[in-house]
């Protein structure tokens, strides 16, 4: 009798040890590193110094794929890509990524656009533009982060599915609007999976 509780202790011991070498294990081994895809590879520039990150949320979605990234010309008139497209559905609203003042919502060249100044971001101020939407702001309006602007158009846009066009220019000179998110916006960290404690080993 006593060899058999002798055994079973021996046993409840082993797995105790077992229990706390796995989650010292757990605890002490570092983050893996991320590996980004080409599309987060287009969605994690580089830091620009002339934009500050002032961007609180995303124009559309929680963390919307983009279509196509930031191409700066190589001149003021040449080719390129002065903006991200992000996918989203016909419908789907629109919400300033930063506080500001609308200084333009209305349509050109047959699109729907607005534009909005952003709050403390220097003289001339930074300028966020969305194309092609449907306006629920007017000029002269005061936004916050997150708030409604507009809700995307089912036509109008160059994307072969619908999207929005997000710009960004300080007066006349476009520049990339991801750079406006922090890396929180930007990045998603990767799950991990943490040790359970306090939970009892089963019986023998």
């Amino acid at each position: 009798m006593r060899e058999k509780r002798c055994e079973r202790a021996a046993r409840m011991c082993g797995r105790l040890v077992l229990l706390l070498l796995l989650t010292a294990t757990a605890l002490l081994t570092p983050a893996p590193r991320l590996t980004l895809t080409a599309t987060s590879v287009r969605a994690a520039p580089a830091a620009d110094p002339a934009v500050p990150t002032a961007g609180r949320a995303w124009p559309v979605g929680v963390r919307p794929r983009v279509l196509r990234g930031w191409e700066p010309p190589t001149t003021p008139y040449g080719r390129g890509h002065r903006g991200v497209d992000l996918a989203a559905p016909a419908g789907a609203p629109v919400r300033a990524v930063a506080a500001g003042r609308v200084s333009f919502a209305g349509r050109v060249a047959g699109r729907g656009v607005v534009s909005v100044e952003l709050s403390g971001t220097g003289d001339p101020p930074l300028r966020t533009t969305y194309e092609p939407v449907r306006a629920v702001v007017e000029k002269g309006d005061e936004v916050a982060a997150g708030d409604l602007v507009a809700t995307v158009e089912p036509t109008g846009s160059h994307c072969a599915t619908t999207c929005v066009h997000w710009g960004l220019r300080r007066a006349d000179t476009y520049l990339n609007p991801l750079s406006l998110l922090p890396p929180w916006l930007l990045h998603r960290a990767p799950s991990r999976l943490l040790p359970v404690l306090g939970v009892p080993l089963p019986a023998p």
